[in-house]
C-alpha cells in the first residue's frame, strides 16, 4: 500500500519544482525529501522524477500519480472535516425513535429547538411502542429512543442501555361530561368496578398496565372498545360506551363532551430517553438528551 506522506512529498516535489523547495515547505530536511521520492520509486518499480537544467518535472508516471493523489488528499480532507464536524455536533446523522405520545409533543419541539442550533445535522425519526425501539436501540439501528415504562415494573431497562429521566406522565380518568362521577374533582379507582372501559389494544404496554391497576383496586375491568388512537378513544368515552384511563401526554385536545378527572391513587407512567451504554456519547445524542430535558421541563410547566 503506497505511503500517504510520501505521495504528499512527491507532490510538493513537483509544486516547488525542486526538492529543497519542499523540503522547506514540508519542514524536511532535502535527505529527507529525496530519500521519500526514491523509496516511492521503489516501491513502484518506476521512475517518477526527472531532473534537468529547469529543476525538476514528473514523468508521465509521476504526472498520473499525482493526478490520483490530489484526490485521494481530497477524500482524506474531506474525512476529516466530516468526523471532526460529527464530533462537534456540527454535521452527521443522529437517529431518533419514539413512542407515539412523545413523538407527537416532546419530539417536535426537541427536534425544532436542536435544527435551529445545529443545522448540519440530519435528523431522522421513527416511531413504535417501546418494546419494539428498544431492541432496535441495543442493535445499532438508533442512536437515542424515547421510551416510557410503569414505577410499579421497576426502572430496569436491561444490558446494553443507558437512561436518562424526563418526566412523569400521569394517567387521570376520561369519562362522559354527563357521567354520575363527571362532578367529582378526584376518583377512586375502586369506584368504577361496574363501568365499561375502552383502552389500547389488549397486549399494549398501558392496557396491561391499566388491568394491573383494576386488579390492584380488587376488580377485572370489563373492557369494550379497543382502540390505539387515544383520539378514537375520546370519541368512545364521549358515545357513553365506557372510561379510559388516558396519558397527560395524549390529552393535548380534550373534546368538550369529555371530562378530564384525578384518580387517587393516580396511575403514572415515567418517561425516559435511552441511549447505548457500550459506547461513547455523541456530542450530537448529548446535545439532543439536553434539549429533550428543557423540553420536558417546559411540558411540565404548561401542563
Amino acid at each position: 500500500m503506497l505511503n500517504l506522506q510520501r505521495l504528499r512529498v512527491l507532490r510538493e516535489v513537483v509544486a516547488r519544482g525542486s526538492f529543497s523547495g519542499a523540503a522547506q515547505a514540508l519542514s524536511y530536511s532535502q535527505p529527507a525529501v529525496s530519500q521519500a521520492v526514491a523509496r516511492l520509486e521503489a516501491e513502484l518499480g518506476v521512475t517518477l522524477i526527472e531532473r534537468d537544467r529547469r529543476g525538476v518535472r514528473p514523468t508521465p508516471a509521476g504526472a498520473a500519480l499525482i493526478e490520483h493523489t490530489e484526490a485521494i488528499l481530497a477524500r482524506m480532507g474531506a474525512a476529516e472535516a466530516e468526523v471532526a464536524a460529527i464530533a462537534g455536533a456540527r454535521g452527521g446523522h443522529l437517529r431518533i425513535a419514539s413512542f407515539p405520545t412523545a413523538g407527537a409533543t416532546l419530539m417536535p419541539v426537541a427536534i425544532a429547538n436542536f435544527r435551529a442550533a445545529h443545522p448540519g445535522v440530519t435528523l431522522s425519526l421513527a416511531e413504535g411502542e417501546p418494546e419494539e425501539i428498544a431492541p432496535r436501540l441495543r442493535d445499532g439501528e438508533f442512536d437515542l429512543v424515547l421510551l416510557f415504562e410503569f414505577p410499579e415494573l421497576g426502572g430496569d431497562l436491561g444490558a446494553g442501555l443507558r437512561r436518562v429521566d424526563l418526566l412523569e406522565d400521569p394517567m387521570p380518568l376520561a369519562l362522559p361530561k354527563s357521567h354520575r362521577l363527571a362532578g367529582r374533582s378526584a376518583i377512586r379507582l375502586a369506584d368504577l368496578r361496574e363501568e365499561s372501559w375502552v383502552q389500547t389494544s389488549s397486549q399494549s404496554p398501558c392496557a396491561r398496565h391499566v388491568v394491573r391497576c383494576c386488579h390492584a383496586a380488587g376488580f377485572e375491568p370489563r373492557v369494550s372498545f379497543e382502540s390505539d388512537d387515544y383520539q378514537t378513544v375520546q370519541g368512545l368515552v364521549a358515545a357513553g360506551v365506557g372510561v379510559a384511563l388516558i396519558p397527560e401526554l395524549a390529552l393535548t385536545t380534550v373534546r368538550d363532551d369529555v371530562a378530564i378527572r384525578s384518580l387517587r391513587p393516580s396511575p403514572v407512567r415515567n418517561v425516559l430517553a435511552a441511549t447505548p451504554s457500550g459506547t461513547p456519547v455523541m456530542p450530537a445524542v448529548a446535545t439532543m438528551l439536553e434539549v429533550l430535558r428543557s423540553a420536558a421541563r417546559g411540558y411540565r410547566v404548561a401542563a
